[in-house]
C-alpha cells in the first residue's frame, strides 16, 4: 500500500518508538495526540510526554485534550481526513465517532498476545502470572476495551525479564508490527477474538507491590520483576520500606517473611529469596554486599 495520512495517538515511552518509526517509513502523520503536560519533577514544572517531546523533535503538529468527547475535539479530528489512526498506550477513551473518523478506523498497538489480558497492565499481569510468552497484538479498535479484531501478532519470550525491560522490547516490536501491517493492510485479514479466552488485566494497584512471602519463592521473584520499574516490589521493616529490584530465587526452607541468614536471605511460603538490588526509602538501590554494610537486619527478623 502507498505511504498512509495518519494520526498518532500516545502518551509514553512505550509509544514512542512506533511513532518513530511511522515517521521514518514516510507516512503522512497529519498530527499527533498526546495526552496534557502533568507536572513533575521537584519544581513541579508542566511537563510534555515522551511522545509529545518526540513529536516536537520531529516537527510534528500536537494536540493534547483533557477529553475526545466533546463535539469540537471530534470535529476537528474528522476535518483531518486521516486514512488511519495508530494508537499506542494513549490514556484517553475513544468515543464512537473518533473510532470511526479514519477510512480505516483506529488500529491499536496492545501489549499482550490478545484476547489474554485485554486492559491497563498487560505486561505486569503476564508476568505476575507466570505467563511463559506474551507480545503484541495489532488490532482494530472499537467500542469494547481491546475486543477488536486482530490484524497481526507476534510473541516473545517473558524469562527472567522485569516489567521495564518486556515493555521496552514490546515497544520495539509493537513498532515494527505496525509499520509491516499498514505496508500490507489490504492483504491481511482480521481475525475475531475468541472471547471464552480472554483474560483482563486491571490496573496495578501500589498496595499490589507489597511482597507477599506467604507464596512461593518463584511468585515473589515475579512480583519483583513485575512492579520493576514502577510502583517498586517491597517489604516494610521497623518502620522502614525497602524496595527489592532485583533478587535470586534460592532452594533454602524457613518460616515465610523471616530472614534466614546473614545475607538478607528470606523464607517464602515454598523456597526463599535473596534480594540483589536493594533500596532503603530515601536512599539510593545498592547491590546486597553494600547494603548489608550498614543495616541491622538479624537472622530471625521477621519482616
Amino acid at each position: 500500500m502507498p505511504n498512509l495520512r495518519i494520526a498518532f495517538m500516545g502518551t509514553p515511552d512505550f509509544a514512542v518508538p512506533a511513532l518513530k518509526a511511522l515517521h521514518a517509513a514516510g507516512h503522512e502523520i497529519a498530527a499527533v495526540y498526546s495526552q496534557p503536560p502533568r507536572r513533575a519533577g521537584r519544581g513541579k514544572k508542566l511537563t510534555p510526554s515522551p511522545v509529545q517531546k518526540t513529536a516536537e523533535e520531529l516537527g510534528l503538529p500536537v494536540y493534547t485534550p483533557v477529553s475526545l468527547k466533546g463535539a469540537e475535539e471530534q470535529s476537528e479530528f474528522a476535518a483531518l481526513n486521516l486514512d488511519a489512526a495508530v494508537v499506542a498506550a494513549y490514556g484517553l477513551i475513544l468515543p464512537q465517532a473518533i473510532l470511526d473518523a479514519p477510512q480505516m478506523g483506529c488500529l491499536n498497538i496492545h501489549g499482550s498476545l490478545l484476547p489474554r489480558w485485554r486492559g491497563a497492565a498487560p505486561v505486569q499481569r503476564a508476568i505476575l502470572a507466570g505467563d511463559k510468552e506474551t507480545g503484541i497484538t495489532i488490532m482494530q479498535m472499537e467500542a469494547g476495551l481491546d475486543t477488536g479484531p486482530m490484524l497481526l501478532k507476534s510473541g516473545t519470550p517473558v524469562d527472567r525479564k522485569t516489567a521495564g525491560e518486556l515493555t521496552g522490547e514490546l515497544a520495539g516490536i509493537g513498532a515494527e508490527l505496525m509499520v509491516r501491517y499498514l505496508a500490507k493492510a489490504d492483504k491481511i485479514k482480521p481475525e475475531v477474538q475468541d472471547d471464552s479466552l480472554a483474560t483482563y488485566a486491571k490496573k496495578i494497584a501500589k498496595q499490589e507491590a507489597k511482597l507477599d512471602f506467604a507464596t512461593s519463592a518463584e511468585d515473589v521473584e515475579g512480583q519483583i520483576r513485575a512492579f520493576n520499574p514502577s510502583p517498586g516490589g517491597f517489604f516494610e521493616f521497623e518502620g522502614q520500606r525497602y524496595r527489592i529490584h532485583s533478587a535470586q530465587i534460592l532452594e533454602q526452607s524457613g518460616q515465610a517473611g523471616t530472614v534466614l541468614d546473614d545475607q538478607l536471605t528470606i523464607g517464602c511460603e515454598q523456597g526463599a529469596i535473596r534480594p540483589k538490588v536493594i533500596q532503603r526509602a530515601g536512599k539510593p538501590k545498592m547491590e546486597l554486599q553494600d547494603f548489608l554494610n550498614g543495616t541491622n537486619f538479624s537472622v530471625g527478623s521477621i519482616l
